[in-house]
């Protein structure tokens, strides 16, 4: 059988069988491949993108984020309040991410512990596996800062600001500064590069441009996954039918609650798809005296994790602050400007200097996240209004990276908001912030870090899985990503996800081990 099935061109049906099935070649469903298929165990992936390597990777940003995203970068919120940038391609979004690792913070584990009753996920049990997973993907620390994440690190310093440098997973990297468009030299450590060639050495077939479209099943056990080519070929639609003896739901937030819900899997309580969160980015753009560049080098390197928790954990929203990779696509979306504006915008881009926050949700009742339901065609969209409580995280982190930048010695600096202009000096920028009108379409936010929708815990009364990530009512199915998790976490959720799925992974070697013996 061939290790790589594009099934495009598929002409007839088509029957597969493996010891496991996985849907989603992410961060996720490729760790958890390579760790099943090197202890013996037959693996299909399913995976919905397309495949490309380096080669494809020219860094033309209208193309690639066509290619190698879901909805061209663009995927919106029911009522278009905001976008959710996801990968879509063999590797997932380890492929287009940044490169950023963080591990999750002690804050977030502690929660889901006392708050949520979640065992075997403390800082002290999940260290092996971050252990396991900094040497497997090259998670090292980097001390290479551009100038626009300089500028982060110089701003919170005078501030008395907390701040550190970001981890990042990559060998050899030369500073391109365009990873969101793939790696073209293979410097970052994706599951495009490490586990899936990996896996493919051993009792593994991946297909790809297929879709996930159901599970079939009977009682309390998976029979098969049904799929579909995910994109036209030679005018036919075969029917693809999967067999296992375990199926792992690795597609991410929102695509793997969508698959759960296409089933019609038991869900007595209508939890799945529900607690879906965003950690939703804003920005703020400064003009500075001199060049930045804010488009070479390493995206992201220095973040301050200052405001993160300084409400509490579970007061009001928290965020942390990181520079933003500015590639000319990026800065241009985040201001809406026309004619001489859009004119004196782009002759100042190579002095911009960008910041994000992300602000943390899920910790507080009055955070509670969306909700990911099916439109008639069974595509999955994400309902998440902006609350007060979100729009005060909003406020109150643009007010801190405005204070940011103007210590760092801006210029200017202005949100990324259509309704106000470049201020000129803290006192006005404080001013203008506080009073500011935070909503859709003015105010440009969106989320690259959705998580959630499929929430662990040990009661099916509240959550969707158990701790070790089986679906309460299917004795045969596993739920293996970031849509696990009960809340959000805070930081970027790669390496938690790398560390936590391959925990997940090694439980169920252990057990179908056991079984055999």
């Amino acid at each position: 059988m061939d290790k790589l099935i594009n099934v495009t061109f598929l002409k007839k049906d088509l029957d597969l069988e493996a010891d496991f099935v996985i849907v989603g070649s992410g961060a996720g469903g490729g760790t958890s491949a390579e760790i099943l298929s090197k202890a013996g165990y037959s693996v299909i992936i399913v995976e919905e993108g397309n495949y490309e390597t380096s080669k494809e990777f020219d860094l033309k940003e209208l193309s690639t984020f066509n290619r190698l995203y879901y909805e061209g970068a663009t995927r919106p919120t029911k009522d278009k309040g905001f976008t959710v940038v996801q990968g879509r391609t063999v590797g997932g979004s380890t492929v287009v991410n940044w490169t950023t690792c963080i591990r999750t913070p002690n804050e977030t584990l502690n929660y889901w512990e006392k708050n949520l009753g979640i065992k075997g996920y403390s800082n002290d049990e999940l260290e092996p596996w971050f252990e396991l997973a900094s040497k497997r993907f090259s998670i090292q620390p980097w001390e290479a800062h551009n100038q626009n994440n300089n500028l982060l690190s110089v701003g919170a310093k005078k501030l008395g600001w907390r701040y550190s440098s970001i981890p990042r997973n990559v060998k050899n990297c030369n500073m391109l500064g365009y990873c969101g468009l793939g790696c073209p030299i293979d410097a970052k450590q994706s599951q495009l590069v490490t586990t899936i060639p990996s896996a493919l050495k051993e009792k593994t077939t991946l297909l790809y441009n297929t879709k996930a479209i159901r599970y079939e099943w009977k009682e309390n056990k998976i029979d098969h996954l049904t799929c579909k080519p995910s994109i036209e070929g030679n005018g036919t639609q075969p029917n693809i039918r999967l067999f296992a003896k375990h199926f792992i739901t690795s597609a991410g937030a929102i695509n793997s609650p969508a698959l759960l819900l296409r089933s019609k899997l038991p869900d007595p309580y209508n939890l799945i798809g529900k607690r879906t969160f965003v950690q939703l980015h804003n920005y703020s753009v400064a003009e500075m005296p001199t060049p930045v560049y804010g488009f070479f080098g390493a995206p992201q390197s220095v973040a301050s994790d200052e405001f993160l928790w300084k409400e509490g954990v579970t007061g009001k929203a928290g965020y942390n602050i990181e520079a933003v990779g500015a590639q000319p696509i990026v800065l241009m979306n985040l201001r809406k400007l026309v004619g001489e504006e859009f004119d004196q915008y782009v002759k100042s881009y190579p002095n911009l200097h960008v910041l994000v926050s992300q602000i943390r949700d899920g910790f507080n009742e009055d955070s509670l996240g969306g909700t990911v339901h099916l439109n008639e065609t069974g595509y999955p969209i994400l309902d998440y209004p902006l609350n007060d409580f979100m729009v005060d995280g909003i406020r109150r982190s643009y007010l801190s990276m405005a204070e940011c930048q103007f210590a760092a010695g801006a210029k200017t600096v202005v949100p990324a908001n259509n309704v106000v202009s470049p201020f000129k000096s803290w006192l006005e920028a404080k001013k203008g912030i506080e009073k500011m009108v935070i909503q859709s379409p003015n105010t440009v936010v969106n989320s690259t870090h959705p998580l959630g929708g499929n929430a662990m815990g040990n009661s099916e009364k509240t959550s969707v899985v158990n701790p070790k990530g089986k679906f309460h009512h299917m004795k045969n199915l596993s739920v293996i990503d970031g849509s696990i998790f009960p809340t959000s976490l805070g930081v970027n959720p790669s390496y938690t996800i790398y560390a936590i799925a391959s925990k997940l992974a090694s439980d169920l070697v252990q057990e179908y081990r056991q079984n055999v013996n």
